[in-house]
This record gives C-alpha cells, structure tokens and sequence, in this order.
C-alpha cells in the first residue's frame, strides 16, 4: 500500500515540476545570499577603506554599518520572498499531487 502511494506520487508530473521549481528557486535565493555576504566579507577584507569611510564629513558611522546591517536585512528580505512563494506556488502544486494521487 505504501510503496504503491509512493510511486504514484513519485510518477506524477507536478511531483516532478515542484521538485524541479522548488529546487532550482532555493539553490538561485541561496546563492544570492552567498553573494550578497561574500561581497560584504571581501570588500571588508581586501578594501577596508571603502567600509571605513564615514557617511558624512566628521561623522562617527561609517559606510560599513548601513551596508552590514543591509546584508542582515537581505537576508529576512530574501527568506520572506522564499515564504510567499512557497505559499502560493508549492503549496498549491503539493495540494494537486495529493488531490491527484488520493
């Protein structure tokens, strides 16, 4: 009984497109978060002038704080872009496949 509801799910075609679109949009979110930090980490670590550079003439923040705080704020930015699509896309594809194979 098991195996049959698991190669019926694993036979159908929207298991495969939310397999595919799921992964291929968690791997391209996952690598512009790697880039957004790296980014981040290598300016600071190979132009640290660039981070250290105040925001205004004889002011006390420098560039580096808005952009590392950007960096953090990316990261909740791309998670809720993830959520809403996995809502609204994966969920509705999951719900098919049940509906079909049920």
């Amino acid at each position: 009984m098991q195996q049959d509801l698991v190669h019926k799910v694993k036979s159908n075609p929207k298991y495969h497109e939310l397999v595919s679109s799921r992964s291929k949009f968690a791997w391209t979110m996952s690598a512009l978060m790697l880039v957004i930090y790296y980014a981040f980490i290598l300016t600071i670590a190979f132009n640290k002038s660039v981070m250290a550079t105040p925001l205004s003439e004889g002011a006390t923040m420098t560039v580096g704080i808005p952009v590392g705080v950007a960096v953090i704020v990316s990261a909740f930015v791309l998670t809720g872009i993830y959520i809403r699509r996995a809502n609204a896309v994966f969920d509705k594809l999951t719900r098919e496949i049940k509906e079909e194979v049920l």
